[in-house]
């Protein structure tokens, strides 16, 4: 008896501790996307230095993603074409400065995440979406001496919903395809320069990451 209600509050224990809110690690949080220039080549750029938090339950496989994507970090490799993203022209970054994605439900087959539904606001306008999970996973970090887990997720949208509907009229298509990558912890351990980012003086190391 005293072994089966031992079972039972150590299960109670393990499904309480799995159950946390995260903070994204902005050094490893980035939204990319492509889209076609009239059949000829394919533009891309990427914002980076993504910020928000997950709360998200293992044992129970449910959570809740709240990611901001800041328009000013934008980077297209050429400062001509950066500039002309970030104008009134196409993502309207004085008026519109941040997008934004609210997850709605996680969408697992047994321990396997498949996709995650959300709302997408953009250019003041929401519209839902659903991210792909291509990959999904949680390892021992050997850099923060804990499990750190991330994801790479993908989708494509109509960019026509958000009105951001530049040369469309003309012939453009209206379809982008977006690639994020996202790792959330529950807090930073380390600061230190790491080879990965020779730039940053702060590299924020997490523990206990989703």
């Amino acid at each position: 008896m005293k072994k089966i209600i031992f079972a039972a509050l150590a299960a109670a224990a393990i499904g309480t501790a799995s159950a946390a809110t995260y903070k994204v690690d902005e050094y490893h949080a980035n939204a990319r996307f492509a889209i076609d220039h009239f059949n000829t080549s394919t533009n891309v750029g990427g914002f980076y230095g993504l910020t928000g938090s997950v709360d998200f339950d293992q044992a129970k496989r449910t959570g809740k993603i709240d990611i901001t994507i800041p328009v000013a970090n934008l980077q297209s490799g050429s400062q001509h074409f950066t500039d002309h993203l970030k104008s009134a022209d196409i993502f309207d970054a004085a008026k519109y400065p941040n997008i934004r994605f609210v997850s709605t439900k996680f969408n697992f087959n047994g321990k396997k995440l498949l996709s995650v539904d959300g709302n997408l606001t953009m250019h003041g306008k929401t519209a839902p979406v659903k991210l792909k999970a291509e990959k999904f996973n949680c390892y021992q970090s050997p850099m923060a001496k804990t499990e750190v887990c991330g994801g790479d997720f993908s989708t494509t949208i109509d960019r026509t919903k958000w009105g951001v509907d530049y040369l469309v009229d003309a012939g453009m298509t209206k379809n982008v395809r977006i690639d994020i990558q996202i790792h959330c912890a529950t807090h930073k351990v380390v600061r230190k320069r790491s080879l990965l980012y020779p730039f940053s003086d702060d590299l924020k190391i997490f523990h206990n990451a989703f």
